[in-house]
């Protein structure tokens, strides 16, 4: 039995978007033919499109991978039941114009592994239009073991909040903890390992267009997240015969089959339809120097966009330790109504928004014309704080999915112990301050 492995060597390329080559063995990459007839150490050509072939060369997500078996050697598929938490659940019913917010969850108790922490939380659109999201919470215990997963309906973005996750991908090894973030594209063979027993965190199933970084407009060549920072891993295989099974996501429900290897046998690789991270505090925040706010898209680090331009299928925004030093403004996030639905969580520290009840792990849903913004005990010390002072907001990191679509929270996420029935409470506490005799 071949037992060839070394899950302790990560390697990465920089670079968002790059076309990158790279090789486990010396000269494993072929040179000047993507499928030559003979590959290097009898690999295996094979193409992997995340992308339509024809559209533009600069949007054109595929790579060549050069493998020990091709994907095809594999068993028919047959419907798996398994993991009946991560569901389509939020595309049914009516959806309610509240505002909500949960708690944390809680640890499993029991053996569980990523796939069977997964918990759908909301979302909108769906897999066969490709367009919109869903959102789930994951909370694992165990890490996968003789099991791969590859998703067919929508690219991932992993949000780690508590614990570090370890994504063996075919085409490279990633360890993503909190304040970083990760995407495996359509169709990437993964599996996720728990380095540190347990892992909490958010997942967001993308099922429109791939996301990219934010143009940058008036603002320029620099800041946000740059291109540079985002890593992606170097060639790794493993060489291993075992039986092992494989699921999938496709068409909005899981499927399994068993294999006779490890699927993460790419010994080489080119191109961009590629696994890559991020870590969030790279992130180059942009504000004020004067007065008031610049609209919240400034705190954008990937975007998905849809068919309307300038309208967002997804914006993948954080809000990072920053500075802020304007003055004669009222400085916490302003009262607010969107057309955009906002979908929010707390990796670490306290939300300048709010003075209580969100926190790390938590998260909340405004939606398309909620009214929201600061609690009452926010609000008041804001308009009672000395502006002509910076004011440093350290040891924090929170993000927001926004999206042109109404989000639908999921029945699990309704009926959740976690759900906070007091949330509005956090605004009735604003009083009547107006005097007409007193301008």
């Amino acid at each position: 039995m071949n037992n060839q492995t070394n899950r302790d060597k990560q390697d990465y390329m920089s670079g968002f978007g790059n076309h990158h080559a790279t090789e486990a063995l010396p000269g494993a990459l072929p040179q000047g033919r993507n499928s030559p007839q003979r590959c290097p150490y009898n690999l295996y050509a094979e193409q992997l499109s995340g992308t339509a072939f024809t559209v533009a060369r600069a949007e054109n997500r595929r790579s060549w991978l050069y493998r020990i078996r091709p994907a095809a050697v594999q068993p028919a598929f047959t419907p798996c039941s398994a993991y009946p938490n991560w569901n389509n659940d939020y595309a049914r019913g009516p959806v309610s114009p509240n505002r909500l917010r949960w708690d944390p969850q809680a640890m499993p108790q029991t053996p569980t592994d990523f796939l069977e922490g997964v918990t759908t939380w909301a979302g909108n659109g769906a897999w066969d239009q490709q367009s919109g999201i869903a959102i789930h919470l994951y909370a694992a215990n165990q890490s996968m073991r003789d099991r791969f997963f590859y998703n067919a309906d929508a690219e991932m973005l992993f949000v780690p909040q508590q614990g570090t996750i370890r994504l063996a991908t075919e085409l490279g090894l990633m360890d993503v903890a909190p304040c970083e973030i990760a995407v495996i594209p359509r169709g990437i063979r993964f599996q996720v390992q728990l380095p540190e027993g347990t892992a909490r965190g958010y997942l967001l199933e993308n099922f429109g267009a791939s996301l990219r970084l934010p143009e940058l407009g008036p603002i320029g060549s620099n800041g946000l997240a740059h291109a540079r920072d985002f890593m992606t891993p170097q060639a790794w295989y493993e060489d291993v015969d075992a039986q092992v099974e494989l699921v999938t996501r496709f068409g909005g429900q899981f499927w399994r089959t068993q294999l006779d290897h490890s699927p993460l046998d790419v010994v080489a690789w080119h191109g961009t339809h590629a696994p890559y991270k991020y870590d969030l505090r790279r992130f180059n925040t942009i504000g004020s120097i004067s007065y008031d706010h610049p609209d919240p898209c400034i705190f954008t680090v990937l975007t998905s966009p849809s068919d309307s331009p300038g309208t967002a299928n997804l914006d993948f925004a954080i809000f990072p330790p920053r500075i802020l030093a304007m003055e004669d403004t009222f400085r916490p996030p302003w009262f607010h109504r969107n057309i955009a639905s906002e979908f929010m969580g707390l990796i670490q520290g306290q939300y300048d928004a709010k003075a209580a009840g969100f926190a790390p792990g938590g998260v909340s849903l405004h939606n398309c014309m909620s009214a929201h913004g600061p609690d009452a005990q926010t609000f008041e010390q804001a308009v009672a704080a000395d502006t002509h002072t910076a004011h440093h907001i350290r040891d924090t990191m929170a993000f927001m999915f926004e999206t042109r679509h109404v989000i639908r929270p999921s029945g699990a996420a309704l009926a959740a112990s976690t759900l906070q029935a007091d949330y509005d409470q956090a605004w009735l506490g604003l009083v009547k301050h107006f005097d007409p005799d007193r301008p």
